[in-house]
C-alpha cells in the first residue's frame, strides 16, 4: 500500500461517514498514521484489519497501531492495538485503502505524440498518453485518462471518470463511467464466427456495451456482436484473461475471476459470482444470484439462486457427496 503520511483519525471518521459506515473507536481526532498494512506486518504508526478467522494467532501478536475488527473478536486483539469497530472489517478496509493510496486523476494533457481524429470530440481534463490513437467517431467524456500505445476506435465513447490503461485496444464499443480498463484488455473485436463447413467467416455488425463502475482485468477480451449488443451491465468486475464471446449479456454486479470463458450468446442474471477457470457453454440462460465454483463446466440452463460446481456442473451439494463416494472407492 502507498504510503500517504499523517492521515488522522478524524480523516478515517469523515471517510466512514461518507460510505454510511459506523465506527467506534477511542483514538482521538488528531491521532495519525502512515499507512495501512497486514496483520502480520503492520507497526505501532499504521493501520491493520481484522476478517479471516484463520489469522487468530497473527491478531494476538500483531503491532498495529490500530485495527479494525468486529466486535465479537475483540478478545483476541492485541492489548497493544486499538480497536476500531466496525460491523464488515473487509468492507470497511476495502474503503479505508482507498484513503491510503494516492487519488489517480488526470493530468489534462494531451500528448503530442498522441495521433487523434478530427472527427473526435473530447470532453474537459482529459489525458491522452504519448503513442495513443483514437479514431473517427468516438467520443471522450471529462476527466478520462488513456495511457500510451491505446488504440481507441472507431465508434467508441468512454463516459466521464473512467481510465484506460496502457496497450488496451477498444473498438466498437460504449464504456460507461468511472470504469477502470486495464492494460492489454481488447474490447468490440470480431467474435469467433464463422460456416463450419466452408470456413466463410461471419462479419459482426454489432458492438459492446460495459456499463458504469465495472472493472475489467489485464488481458481480457470481450467481443462485439453480430447484430444488437455484447453487454456488461453496472458495477460488475472482470478479472485478468477472461473471455467474452459475442452477444453475451452478464447483468449487474458480476464478479468472474481469472481464465474464465463464457461462449457467444449466452444470458447471465444479476449478481454472478464465477471462480476461476470455468468454461460457459454457449445459448445458455443462466439466472440471478448464481454462484460456480472454480473449474466447473457449465453446459446446461441454471436457474437463480444455484451454487454449482464440477463438469458437468451440478449443484454442489450433489457434487461434494459424488466427491465423497468417489474417495471412498479410492
Amino acid at each position: 500500500m502507498k504510503n500517504i503520511s499523517n492521515i488522522s483519525y478524524l480523516d478515517i471518521k469523515n471517510l466512514f461517514n461518507s460510505h454510511n459506515v459506523s465506527i467506534k473507536s477511542n483514538l482521538h481526532d488528531d491521532d495519525k498514521f502512515t499507512s495501512l498494512n497486514s496483520i502480520q506486518k503492520a507497526n505501532n504508526l499504521e493501520i491493520t484489519f481484522f476478517s479471516n478467522i484463520s489469522q487468530l494467532d497473527a491478531l494476538k501478536k500483531t503491532n498495529a497501531k490500530a485495527c479494525l475488527i468486529n466486535k465479537k473478536y475483540l478478545k483476541y486483539l492485541s492489548k497493544s492495538t486499538e480497536p476500531i469497530l466496525v460491523q464488515n472489517s473487509y468492507n470497511a478496509f476495502a474503503i479505508l485503502s482507498n484513503l491510503f493510496c494516492k487519488s489517480y486523476s488526470s493530468n489534462n494533457t494531451i500528448s503530442k505524440l498522441s495521433l487523434i481524429s478530427d472527427s473526435v470530440t473530447i470532453g474537459n481534463n482529459v489525458q491522452i498518453d504519448a503513442f495513443t490513437s483514437i479514431k473517427e467517431n468516438c467520443i471522450i467524456g471529462n476527466n478520462v485518462i488513456i495511457e500510451s500505445n491505446c488504440t481507441i476506435g472507431p465508434n467508441v465513447t468512454i463516459l466521464d471518470d473512467t481510465i484506460v490503461n496502457s496497450n488496451s485496444t477498444l473498438l466498437h464499443c460504449n464504456i460507461g463511467s468511472k470504469c477502470i480498463i486495464k492494460s492489454g484488455v481488447i474490447i468490440g473485436g470480431s467474435g469467433f464466427g464463422f460456416d463450419p463447413i466452408s470456413k466463410v467467416r461471419i462479419q459482426h455488425l454489432g458492438n459492446v456495451i460495459i456499463k458504469n463502475n465495472c472493472q475489467i482485468g489485464s488481458n481480457t477480451t470481450i467481443d462485439r456482436a453480430v447484430f444488437d449488443s455484447t453487454i456488461i451491465f453496472d458495477n460488475s468486475f472482470i478479472d485478468n484473461l477472461v473471455q467474452i464471446a459475442h452477444n453475451v449479456i452478464i447483468g449487474k454486479e458480476a464478479i468472474i475471476a481469472a481464465q474464465t470463458g463464457i461462449a457467444g450468446s449466452t444470458k447471465i442474471g444479476n449478481n454472478l459470482v464465477v471462480g476461476g477457470q470455468v468454461g460457459i457453454a454457449g445459448h445458455l440462460k443462466i439466472g440471478n444470484n448464481v454462484k460456480i465454483a472454480a473449474k466447473s463446466g457449465v453446459t446446461k440452463n441454471i436457474s437463480d439462486n444455484s451454487i454449482i460446481a464440477g463438469f458437468p456442473a451440478i449443484d454442489i451439494k450433489k457434487w461434494k457427496l459424488l466427491k465423497i463416494k468417489e474417495y471412498k472407492n479410492l
